[in-house]
Order: C-alpha cells, then structure tokens, then sequence
C-alpha cells in the first residue's frame, strides 16, 4: 500500500466516524468499519512514519501524568449569569437594548438548551487539534487532551480546505442519560459508588488519568461559541458560528431558535424548551439566551465573570436538601418490602417532594442514612425521587431498621438467601400483595384488561369485592356500577374486557401469575419448551434450569409457586372461570422464524399501536426487549425517541423508523 492510499483510508474512515457519532447516519455496518479499522491498525505498525495526527488510532493516547498541565486561555472563557423567572429575562434584556437605546423587540435573540455538563475549550492550529483545556477560573484551565481525544464527535482535523491558523472552539462535553444509566447500573452490580448526575459523571470522565476508561463512557461533545479566531472570514450573528462549527465537522444543536425579543417570545420559548426537556437524550438545566448580532454583542461587553449580552434561565432545581423524617415499608405484589423515605417537604424538579425511594437496606447502608439527617434529593423528569447521600447527620440520629413483621398483615418479614430484599412471608393472606398482583395480572403487558385501573382495583379490594385474581372473573355489573364515577356503561365496558380476556396464551397466563422473576421473556421460555401446563407443572428443578435463561433461582421459584396449595387452587380457579389458550397456536407461531435469535427495542410515537408491532416480531421469532444493550440487533425509532435511541446510537445498533419496519416485514405477512 502507497502512502497516499493510506491517507485517503484515514479520510474514509473520519468520513464514517463523522456520519456515525455527528449526523446519526452510518455509512456502512460495523463489520466493514472493524475491517478498515483493523487494516489501518496493522499499516500504522508497518510504517509508523506515515502516522497522521488526525488518525482514528489517536483517539485514545497515552496515560496523563497525576499533575495535569495548566492552560492559560488567551480569551477568557466567561461564567453566565442566571435568571429564575420571566420577569428576570426579560428584565436583562430591556437594560441591553436601553443601554444599546434600541427597542426590545428589535434585539435578535438566539436560544439554546443550556447542556449540563463541563464546558471545554479546543484549540485547533492549522486545522489539527492541538490540545483541550477545562474552563478552570476563566482565565486558567487544565490541559485534558488524552481525554477529549477519545470522545468521537470531536474531529481532529477540522473538516475545511483551508483551515484558519487558530479556532479556538467552546462547547459541552457531557454523557447522555441511557450511558449515566448504564455506568450506574455497572457500579450497582460491582458494588462500587456510582454518580449522582450525568455532569458530575462527565466531569469526572474529563479528568481520568486514564484514557481508556474515558473512552469506555462514549462522552459526547456540542459547541456553543468560539474564543481565539485567526482567519479573514467575518462573522456577523453567533447563529453564523454555530453554523459554521456544524461545516467545520461539529455536532449541532438541533433544539436551538431565534425569535425577536419580547415576554410573550421569551415564556413561549421557555415552554418549548420545558417540553423537549424529558425527549432529549442529554440532561438540561435550563435555556441560554444571547443576542444574535455580534457588533451588539460588542458594544455592550462584560461584568465581571459575566457577558451583558447573554443569560442562562435556569429550570427549577432539580437537587435540593431536606431532612429525613421517617422511613415507612411499602408492600409489593412479590411481598418485597421497599423502605421509602418521608421528608420534609422541598420544592425540587418543579414540584414539592415529599417521599423519595430508598431502594433496599444495602442502599440505606451504603449512603450511611438515618432518621434525622440532612439529605440531597434529586429529581429528573417524572423519575422518582431519590435520595443520593447524606449532607449532615442529623443530632438525634435513629437507625432504620427493616420490620420483623409486615406493616399490612403482620405476617414474618425474611431474607432470602441474604439477599437485599426482604419479603413478608403473607403471600395471599396479605391485602397488599393481593392488590398489586391483581393491577399486575390486569395489566397491559400481561392479560391487559385496560379499563381495570389500578385505582378501582384498590377500591374493589378495600370493599372486599376483590380477595385474590380470579375474584375478576366473578365481578358483577353492580359491583361497579353502584361505584362513585363509574355507572352501568362504564361497568358494562369493563365486563366486557374482563371477558374477552379469558382467551389469552399459555405465555401471557404463567407472566400474569406474578411468579418471582418469572417476566414476560421468561414466561415465553417456560411456554416454548414445556408447551402445556401440565408438564411444567410436574417439571422439577432440574429440568427446569434446561430452559434457555432460566436459572436456579428462577427453577426455584416456579418449582415454589406450584408446590403452594393455595397458588394451585388460584390457577384452577381461573381455569375454571373460562381463561384458557389454543396451545397449538404456539407450536404455529413457530413455524416461520425469519427473526429468530434477534432482540428487538420499541421507542418513541409509533403509528401502529405498539402490542402490534410487538406481536407481529414475536411471530417472525424476535425477542422484544424494554432496554437496550449491547446484545440488541435492532432499534425502531418512532417520533420523539429518547434515551433509548441516544443508547443505541452510542452502541452503534441498527436503527430503523416505521415505515423501514414495515417495508421490512412486507413479504412476511
């Protein structure tokens, strides 16, 4: 190979890399870019002059010494001032166009989600990086190059002819929220500390010594100005930069807007922005707004750390302090006890928090936590408070001591196998249980009896209609309708449901029974191998750790549930009641299997309901899975899909929308 085809396999392969982690559009499969990556490794080792600065090779690069170098930032990286309501930002823009004595509304206003995550200078000389600093105090910074090398939206070589001497690039580098979870969940199961958020997870991943690890957390970067800028081209509006950036090879911001300065523009912007929050695959913390002209910019100049010409509003704190009350145990369907902390109130994420989830004992004894204490919250989008570490202790600290017996039935509270959880040894005796395994046996994944809320099933329960599942299958038209707010239509519609879901699958029959670690994927195994519910009935441990991802704790389980008088007169019951399923329509489905061995992910608006497409995969042999991970094969992407696509972007998982689906499974029907 000639020197010069080796330049154009490094130009073919930043090409690639460029489509892949900025545009979201891979050229080619992994497979073909493993091949040329492979090839370009093995010419480097053989003509190790020909090295280029920009080669994929590069991204990751030597360990940095314990001392990180200081950079000094010939233009200071300024800090934003922050407005906490409407009347802030507007208030901060009138005094601009006063100063300017120009007009509010004819002030140009571009906005853009302030990223959670550490802000970067890069500094490109002659098109090449040169090295990567953190923002420091403004003016002095430190040298994190072995790092940011790693992170695959950032080019090494600007993609530009004609490179300008010095482009000092400024922007965010953070971690998405499907990889936060993931590295967290990592931590879990390693029993190691996991972070508290995506920034202080991006941060730390910033300053590792270690490129490689920093290269295992696939951070992500996104430009929002530029400093130091050698080069005759002129700019007029910072909405040319970022255009310009998004040329030079950047990753764009697609959430940004411009508008013309005015209170309603800044609180309909504001609810935008709000909205897309929860959809977007990287945490925000609220909006930046700058005027768009940069000779405005110029006039009115800086306070302090602080530019006149641009503001961040941020979002309501999503981490707050408050002291820990009390802890109660909730009982759930499996009889698990979850200790849930009670609080002081605090205003946090845009509500006020009152109750936040401590998971299991090993957590409460991880974080060191004890009634009394003063404790950080947080709160992401609808995601369930959590509390994350103790502040202070408190004065008068009182341990948390998991309950001998449980709080509903007072049936004996034990560890299984000294497991985390705890589990009231009740089962059907417990009303607690009995109530949340018949919302799960009514549930959508499971008989899908949709217009049996959960909320009247509390109600029937507590007026002793419901003792146990097949008590559905007894409710009469009066039992309902007699109910505040339901009515003899509404009784009648979910009579109806309740029948129709008599005819199910032997599958979906053994995932609503609620067997311990016995979900849906599992439930499809057990039905596959043992096809009648007679012989898995009658299968004992042994055999039963011989279905595929069945293991010894699962066996156990389902060899418990079915040596358990009262569990097998709760199946005959609801046999007896008329559910039933064709178990030859198992065997049927089987027979063609074009999917089979492929895992499957649903995310985002899809047009056909999702229980269709769902079943349309299983039928062609795919597994549909709730999460992605390395094993997916594939990702169907509907409108406004989040952290699940984000996930399998960075994975590099095939991604297909809807109509790709349906074009795919055309000849199958």
């Amino acid at each position: 190979m000639s020197v010069i085809e080796y330049q154009n396999l490094v130009s073919q392969l930043n090409l690639w890399n460029h489509a892949y982690h900025v545009l979201d559009a891979p050229l080619v499969s992994d497979a073909e870019y493993d091949a040329a990556f492979r090839k370009l490794q093995t010419i480097e080792l053989e003509h190790p002059d020909w090295l280029m600065p920009d080669s994929p090779t590069q991204r990751v690069g030597a360990i940095a010494s314990s001392a990180f170098q200081k950079i000094m930032h010939n233009i200071k990286m300024l800090s934003l001032a922050n407005a906490f309501s409407l009347e802030e930002t507007v208030d901060f823009f009138s005094k601009a166009a006063r100063e300017l004595a120009l007009p509010l509304e004819t002030l140009s206003v571009y906005s853009e989600p302030k990223l959670d995550g550490l802000a970067i200078s890069l500094r490109y000389e002659k098109g090449f990086l040169a090295y990567a600093a953190t923002r420091g105090d403004g003016q002095i910074g430190e040298n994190v190059t072995h790092t940011i090398k790693t992170i695959q939206s950032i080019p090494l070589k600007l993609n530009i002819d004609a490179p300008p001497e010095i482009l000092e690039v400024r922007g965010e580098v953070f971690m998405s929220k499907a990889v936060f979870e993931q590295i967290n969940q990592l931590a879990q199961t390693q029993n190691s500390r996991s972070f508290v958020n995506p920034r202080n997870a991006a941060a730390g991943t910033v300053r590792q010594l270690n490129p490689k690890i920093a290269a295992e957390r696939a951070l992500q970067f996104i430009p929002y100005g530029i400093g130091e800028y050698s080069d005759e081209r002129g700019f007029s509006r910072h909405s040319e930069i970022m255009a310009y950036l998004t040329e030079l090879g950047f990753k764009s911001n697609t959430s940004c807007e411009s508008f013309f300065a005015s209170e309603t523009a800044f609180e309909q912007d504001y609810q935008r922005m709000e909205t897309l929050r929860d959809t977007l695959p990287m945490e925000i913390d609220g909006i930046v707004y700058k005027i768009d002209d940069l000779v405005l910019q110029q006039k009115l100049g800086f306070i302090a750390r602080s530019p006149k010409w641009a503001i961040a509003r941020k979002f309501p704190a999503q981490v707050m302090t408050t002291t820990l009350l009390d802890v109660d145990f909730q009982v759930g369907r499996t009889g698990v006890l979850t200790p849930v902390a009670r609080l002081e109130p605090v205003f946090v994420g845009g509500v006020t928090v009152s109750n936040a989830t401590l998971h299991n004992m090993d957590e409460i004894e991880r974080l060191g936590l004890y009634i009394g204490d003063r404790v950080e919250i947080h709160r992401a989008g609808d995601v369930i408070p959590k509390v994350v570490k103790v502040v202070t202790q408190g004065q008068l600290r009182q341990p948390i001591i998991m309950p001998t017996h449980c709080p509903v039935c007072e049936s004996s509270v034990k560890s299984a196998n000294n497991q985390a959880a705890y589990r009231c040894t009740g089962g059907l005796a417990c009303a607690a249980q009995t109530a949340e395994r018949i919302k799960y046996y009514a549930s959508r994944n499971c008989m899908n009896i949709r217009q049996l809320g959960a909320k009247l099933i509390e109600i029937l329960c507590e007026q002793g209609v419901l003792t146990n599942v097949a008590d559905i299958y007894r409710l009469q038209i009066d039992d309902i309708a007699n109910l505040d707010g339901q009515g003899e239509k509404n009784a009648t519609k979910i009579l109806a449901a309740i029948e129709a879901s008599k005819h199910t699958q032997f599958s979906t029959f053994l995932a609503a029974l609620g067997i311990p670690e016995v979900g849906e994927e599992g439930a499809k195994n057990l039905a596959r191998y043992f096809k009648t519910l007679e012989k898995l009935r009658a299968a004992d441990v042994e055999t039963l750790v011989q279905v595929p991802d069945v293991g010894m704790v699962t066996a156990n389980n389902v060899r418990t549930f079915f040596d358990d008088a009262a569990q097998n007169e709760l199946v005959g019951n609801l046999l007896a009641a008329g559910v039933h399923w064709d178990e030859s329509a198992e065997e049927l489905s089987k027979n063609l299997k074009p999917f089979a061995g492929q895992t499957w992910v649903l995310t985002g608006s899809l047009s056909l309901p999702r229980n269709e497409i769902k079943a349309k995969l299983e039928q062609l042999g795919a597994k549909v899975s709730g999460s992605v991970s390395a094993k997916t094969t594939c990702v169907l992407a509907g409108e406004a899909a989040g952290s699940k696509l984000a996930q399998a972007q960075t994975l590099g998982i095939k991604i297909i929308d809807e109509a790709q689906f349906l074009e795919l499974t055309h000849d199958t029907n």
